[in-house]
Formats: C-alpha cells, structure tokens, sequence
C-alpha cells in the first residue's frame, strides 16, 4: 500500500512510526506498511460464494453453495495459530464473508485472541442489523467495494441496484460508529468516475478509499486489455493526488491509499521533489521503511479450502494446506523454492528482468507484483509490465 494522504499530504511524519518501535505488534493499523518486522497480515477468503458476479473477482465466485470450506472449528484453529505466530491482522473476505453465517463468531473469536479483525465486502448485505453485528464484533475496520458510479459500478458488479445497496451499507456502519472504507479497482471503464468518488466521499463523510491498481488474476485475468496505458496510469496518480490535497485543504482529512504497484511511492517522490524538496526527504525515509512488496513477507493468504498462497491473487499456486500443517510453519518453510525466493527476491529479479534489474528504485518497491510477471512473461521474475516509471525515472541508462 502506498499512503497518498500520508505521503503527500503529510499526515503522518517519519516519527511516527518510530516512536511505536515499528513492530507489527504494537503499530495501529494505519501503520502497518511501516513495520520492520513484516509479520503478515492474512486474507482468509473464508467462503467462496458471493451474491454478486464481478467482472474481475479473483477467486471467481458465484452465487451457489460450494463445498470443502473450513469448518468453524478449523477456523479457530486457524486464529489460534495466526495469533502465536504474531500475526497483526486477519482479514475476512471471500466470495462475500457476510455470507457465511459463522462470520461473527469466528471475527470475535480472533478479536479474543488480540488480533485486529478487517472484513472485505461488497457491502449489499450490510443492513441496519448486520451493523449493528458488526460493530459488536469490534471491528477495526469494513472495507466495501464500489468500482465507479452506479452505472458503472452495476455493470461491473453484475446486479442493477448494487451501488445502492452497498451505499446503504455503508451509511448503516457510519451510522453505528465503525471505521469504513470504499475499495475502487482501476481501470480503462471507470477512471473517469474518479472524481466522482471523492465527491462521494466528501459528501457521505467515508474517511477511507484504497484505489487498487489491476491485478491479472481469476476474472480479472480476462481485463488486461482494460489495463490503463503507463501514461494513464500517471495521469490517474496525479489526479488523485490532487484531489486527496484538495480535500485536505477543505477540512476533511480522508484517508487514501492506492494498492497493488509500488512505482506509485517513487512517483509520489518525484512530484514532492518539484513542489516541497523538504517534505520529499521525509517521504523518501517513509518508503524506506514501507519496503516496497510483500506478497510472501508481510501479507499472505489462505483460501476457503485451507490452502496457504502467497497473497490473494496467487490462487494458482498453493504452499500447503492448513488442514495438514499450520500457516506459521507453512509460511516460514523456505525449502519451497518460490516461498525462499518471494522472501529473497533481489538476486533471482536481477537476473531474469530488464527494468528492474537496472532500477534505482528497487530497494524502495522490491520488484513489485511478481504474479503480473507471471500473468504476462510466463516468468516469476520478469519485470511488472504495470510499472510507470520511465527509464530516465529509474536510472535504466546509468547503470547500462
């Protein structure tokens, strides 16, 4: 994640991760990406079936019953192992987690056991009672996806009313006091709407959007033709940046952050370079500590079945099960070669990539997403064909 508030607005300084001791453990969530340890944050996709049918859905859910979830009971054993192992955070997402009926008892059942509970939804089935649910569970946090205005958002969810629905959801979680958050997935279809959506926000008080960059995986796999250009890409950073800054100057201090591609944090760098060289410096020490991707070190996934992948678009490769062994043991185990490779990845990009190899910036985003690689070379360690930057941003020719 890359905090553009954080970075370019300035509402957190280097301190104040420093002064938490930056591990995991006792960083509030809005820090998490600075932590030194990287303990993950784990996605447990806790069910797969979903009411709604989206465009690009990773784990390509639908609306039927599917069987070989995790059980209650394995689910606790799941947390209880999560929780030894220091994991902070335990995201629950799916398919849709409302639907699954043992949601409250298994998000109270981690919030018992110290961790913080995130849920992942699409927010239509949050209605007045479910909030109020949701707020007894003590959540740090409801993230509700909404891709683009109503038009746009119904045609990518595939139910005419979802927007609606997830607005009210929403509202109905603001309304009992819990931290809620909007989750936009950018791409060719609805870019524009992107002012749009801060007007939203702005006007429905939502403190929080994450704009994820689009990742090729399940369903999404099938939109890379939507993917935006590298020059859209920074036309789209730029507008955000703006109008998280606008937003600022107006008294309402949102939250935003964009997910999925790491150039993002050099980009925002350069920007601050031209506009505040002063408030770069500290930018600069703030993506030092961010450390770039974490798909296999500090955020990790475990699917409805029990099987262990490196983050939650890596469905096609699984590390273990948690049926047979416990994620902590999974998840340390470097005897697998793409685990040991994920956790010491500067050697083996070096040596299959272009970009990246020559890249000054390399430390700052530790190679970006390696399953966009994979999606588009066929190659692990090939360059992020996502990254922006030009060769003169990255340093290509000097180091040729």
């Amino acid at each position: 994640m890359i905090g553009i508030s954080k970075l370019y607005c300035g509402t957190v300084e280097p301190s104040d991760a420093l002064r938490y001791g930056r591990e995991s453990g006792k960083l509030p969530s809005h820090l998490l990406q600075f932590s030194k340890d990287k303990k993950p944050v784990v996605v447990w996709n806790m069910g797969r079936r979903c009411n709604l049918k989206c465009v690009h859905c990773y784990a390509q859910s639908k609306d039927i019953e599917y069987t070989n979830e995790l059980t209650t009971q394995q689910g606790k054993e799941l947390i209880d192992d999560l929780a030894q192992f220091g994991a902070p955070v335990i995201l629950f997402s799916g398919g849709e987690p409302i639907m699954r009926p043992d949601l409250p008892e298994l998000a109270m059942y981690a919030r018992s056991k110290g961790m913080r509970a995130v849920i992942s939804t699409n927010g239509t089935l949050i209605d007045k009672k479910m909030a109020k649910v949701l707020k007894e569970i003590g959540l740090s946090y409801v993230g509700v996806s909404l891709d683009g205005m109503k038009e746009t958002n119904d045609k990518f969810r595939g139910l005419q009313g979802a927007f609606d629905l997830a607005l009210q959801g929403m509202r109905n979680c603001l309304a009992e006091g819990i931290k809620v958050g909007l989750r936009f997935t950018i791409n060719k279809k609805n870019v524009e709407d992107i002012p749009a959506i801060f007007d939203l926000l702005e006007k429905e008080k939502i403190p929080r959007v994450c704009f994820y960059h689009l990742v090729y995986a399940g369903r999404g796999s099938k939109l890379v033709k939507d993917e935006l250009s590298h020059e859209e890409s920074r036309k789209t950073l730029d507008l955000i940046m703006d109008r998280t800054k606008a937003a600022h100057e107006r008294g309402f201090p949102m939250e935003v952050l964009t997910v999925d591609n790491h150039c993002d944090g050099p980009y925002v760098y350069f920007r601050l370079l031209k506009e505040d060289p002063k408030r770069a410096k500290d930018v600069f020490e703030l993506l030092q500590m961010n450390q770039g991707n974490s798909t296999g070190i500090g955020i990790g996934c475990v699917s409805w079945d029990g099987s262990v992948h490196a983050d939650q678009f890596w469905r096609h490769y699984s590390f273990g099960n948690v049926k047979e062994r416990k994620f902590s043991e999974i998840w340390t185990d470097t005897s697998n070669e793409l685990m040991k490779g994920l956790k010491n990845r500067k050697a083996l990009i070096k040596a299959n990539a272009d970009r990246c190899a020559k890249c000054k910036w390399f430390d700052i985003c530790n190679g970006n997403f390696r399953v966009r690689a994979e999606a588009i070379y066929g190659n692990v360690w090939a360059d992020d064909p996502a990254c922006y930057l030009t060769k003169e941003e990255i340093g290509y020719d000097e180091q040729k």
